[in-house]
C-alpha cells in the first residue's frame, strides 16, 4: 500500500482517499491482474494509483482538469501509469465510450450516480464489480436504492478509520475520513 503523506495533494481537490479504505476497497474489489478498472471522480488518484498496480488496465475520470493534473504527478511519483488512461470529462458522458469494465469505482458522481450506474450496469462485464465510496446520507441511500433497482445486491460498511494521537494526558483517538463503502457484483 501507498503512504497517505506520499501523495501529492491539493486544497482544491479532494483525496488521497485514506490508506485503510484503499485497502478495503482493494479487498472488496477482489481485483486480478486481467481486471480492466474504471476509477469515476479520481481526485488526486490514491485509488488510481493502487489499482494501477494491480490490474490489466485503469481508466481514471474526474471533470476537474487540477485533478487530473494531481493524478498524474502521483501516477509519475510511484512510476506507475504505463496501464493508466486519464479522461479529463463528465464522468456520464465518458463512460459512454468505454466498454468492458470489470471493476467500477464511483468516488464522485456530480449529482449523476443514478446515470452513471445505468451506464456502467450497461457496460459490465459478467461478474463484474461496482464499488461506490460515499459519504453523505442521501448518496448511500441514492446508491443502494438504484443498485436494487439495477438488479443487485449490494451490501453497505461504514467505515471511520481512527488512528490515535499520544498527549501528555492520554492518548486521544482521531477520526479519518468516515466513509460507506457500498459494493455489488453483477449477476
Amino acid at each position: 500500500m501507498l503512504k497517505d503523506s506520499d501523495f501529492f495533494k491539493s486544497c482544491d481537490v479532494p483525496g488521497p482517499t485514506k490508506e485503510a479504505i484503499r485497502a478495503i476497497i482493494l479487498y472488496k474489489s477482489d481485483v486480478k491482474n486481467t481486471d480492466s478498472v474504471v476509477d469515476i471522480g479520481c481526485g488526486t488518484g490514491g485509488i488510481t494509483c493502487e489499482f494501477a498496480q494491480r490490474a490489466k488496465d485503469v481508466t481514471s475520470i474526474d471533470i476537474n482538469s487540477e485533478a487530473i493534473e494531481i493524478t498524474q504527478k502521483n501516477l509519475n511519483k510511484f512510476s506507475l501509469g504505463g496501464n493508466v488512461k486519464l479522461i479529463q470529462d463528465d464522468g456520464a458522458n465518458a463512460l459512454k465510450n468505454i466498454d468492458n469494465i470489470d471493476i467500477a469505482i464511483v468516488g464522485g458522481s456530480g449529482k449523476k450516480l443514478e446515470e452513471i450506474l445505468e451506464l456502467i450496469d450497461l457496460k459490465l462485464n459478467s461478474k463484474g464489480r461496482i464499488i461506490i465510496t460515499a459519504i453523505l446520507v442521501d448518496t448511500k441511500v441514492e446508491a443502494v436504492n438504484k443498485l436494487k433497482e439495477l438488479n443487485y445486491n449490494p451490501s453497505i460498511m461504514e467505515v471511520n478509520i481512527s488512528n490515535g494521537r499520544v498527549l501528555n494526558r492520554g492518548i486521544m483517538m482521531m477520526s479519518e475520513n468516515p466513509i460507506a463503502i457500498i459494493s455489488a457484483k453483477k449477476h
